[in-house]
């Protein structure tokens, strides 16, 4: 069974790097009917983080990736890791090390001092004396010398390390006894039955010591697929500026989840020339090992562009629900769908939707002072009173864009008017600014009786 695992550590935020990783990995073990794991790798206590690690499940849950089995946090398993670490030492797999700080230092520079790579020299290999008695000892695994350590990546093709340029007899636990990183990795990968193990490229240094831990203990070796990183449209490190900001924070900002994970599928991957993604069709087409070896930039006007799709063919409904985050409540409006419809063209974001629906539903209070000087003349004043007592008598439906599309170009033919004449003022009456949707939604939204509120409000204000 296709087994895959997402597994973050909880000192921060989980970034759309995080993230994209995770529907690769979740997409690959759904698509195979198989199981997709979290894991949650926080043995570095002092840097863990119990939100960091709530907001991994909750950004998770935001986008409808769901997980099988409890999640695994390390920090609960360090018994189990000890057993191991005394396995390999009754086997004489590994051996404690008792060189002590300045002797590791003297060491370095010497290597340096060659122009070699500081690296540990093995000299506690084989170890049989009296051990010093004021040293706590690491533990260090007994890495190959001088063989070849190599895989199959699935993205990368062939790998292939000499142990002696990459490796020495790494650290499995430290002196206080806390297991080390690529350890308790490659024993929990084992242990939960991962067949598949989809990561950053960042991870790829890391493989070849954890493939030495996979063969110390007997343990079969998943199939590695280095994921490469996504850099920013000038070629270098995400950075949160950029982009690589907390997931959640897209939802702040008025993102729909399937627009961000449509945007990450194609961010390293594709099908064919196909942008608009379904989730079922993802699951369909996915494989790991279409994912392109080179980095992705990131483009934030793609996402918008998604984004903007989905808002656009999403139910009036959805979007009345996506609403209430942004504090706004219409699903009481008797025109509710005309909101919905009247802006879903305009907007890119959830949150630029509120806004605007906001401007119009809620009276001005104050009036863009650009558009009323250009706009707001003395025969514009007269203009808009004509109108309002034209409207005030006019009996035709009121509550629909067509009829006060009907009634305003019956006004300007009576008048000799032109739509331009007239709009500017309304807009700005209406929402205290020369900027908005269609006049006649934005007329047939706020309704008649409001209409002529807020039209004679302004006149009020600004009679010249």
């Amino acid at each position: 069974m296709t087994t895959t695992r997402f597994a973050p550590s909880p000192t921060g935020y989980l970034h759309i790097g995080g993230l994209r990783t995770a529907l690769y990995s979740y997409l690959w073990a759904r698509k195979n009917s198989g199981r997709f794991l979290l894991r949650i790798e926080d043995t570095d206590l002092k840097r863990n983080s119990l939100e960091a690690a709530k907001a991994i499940e909750e950004a998770f849950k935001w986008v409808g990736m769901t997980h099988d089995d409890e999640v695994i946090y390390q920090s609960q398993r360090f018994d189990l890791y000890k057993k191991y670490i005394t396995k390999l030492l009754d086997e004489g797999k590994a051996y404690y090390c008792y060189a002590s700080k300045e002797e590791l230092d003297v060491m370095r520079e010497a290597q340096q001092a060659k122009k070699e790579r500081p690296r540990y020299d093995r000299r506690y290999r084989d170890f049989r004396g009296t051990p010093p008695e004021d040293v706590n000892p690491v533990v260090r695994i007994k890495a190959p010398i001088d063989e070849k350590i190599e895989f199959e990546d699935g993205i990368k093709g062939s790998m292939s390390f000499n142990s002696d340029d990459i490796l020495d007899d790494f650290i499995i636990a430290r002196s206080d006894g806390v297991p080390t990183y690529n350890f308790v990795v490659a024993i929990d990968d084992s242990l939960m039955g991962l067949t598949d193990v989809i990561r950053g490229d960042d991870h790829l240094s890391n493989t070849p010591k954890q493939i030495v831990v996979y063969e110390a203990l007997g343990f079969d070796i998943p199939k590695f697929y280095h994921v490469p990183m996504i850099l920013n449209p000038n070629g270098k490190k995400l950075s949160k500026r950029d982009g690589a900001m907390d997931v959640m924070e897209y939802k702040n900002m008025g993102y729909l989840p399937e627009a961000v994970l449509n945007y990450l599928i194609r961010l390293g991957w594709s099908h064919g020339d196909q942008e608009i993604f379904s989730f079922t069709e993802m699951l369909e087409h996915f494989d790991p090992t279409n994912i392109n070896k080179s980095a992705s930039a990131y483009n934030p006007e793609k996402l918008d562009w998604l984004n903007a799709h989905y808002i656009k063919n999403a139910s009036v409904e959805r979007i009345i629900e996506e609403l209430k985050f942004f504090d706004l409540h219409i699903h009481g409006h008797d025109r509710k769908e005309l909101i919905v419809d009247s802006l879903r063209e305009r907007a890119k974001t959830i949150k630029e939707f509120a806004t605007m629906a906001k401007t119009i539903i809620d009276e001005p209070t104050s009036y863009d002072e650009k558009a009323v000087k250009k706009f707001l003349n003395e025969e514009a004043i007269e203009i808009l009173q004509q109108y309002v007592d034209f409207i005030k008598n006019y009996d035709d439906v009121m509550h629909l864009p067509s009829g006060f599309e009907h009634a305003t170009k019956l006004f300007m033919e009576q008048n000799e008017l032109k739509m331009k004449q007239l709009a500017q003022p309304i807009r700005i009456a209406m929402v205290g600014s020369a900027v908005s949707p269609s006049v006649y939604d934005v007329l047939s939204i706020i309704g008649r009786d409001d209409v002529i509120k807020r039209i004679e409000k302004l006149i009020r204000i600004h009679h010249v």
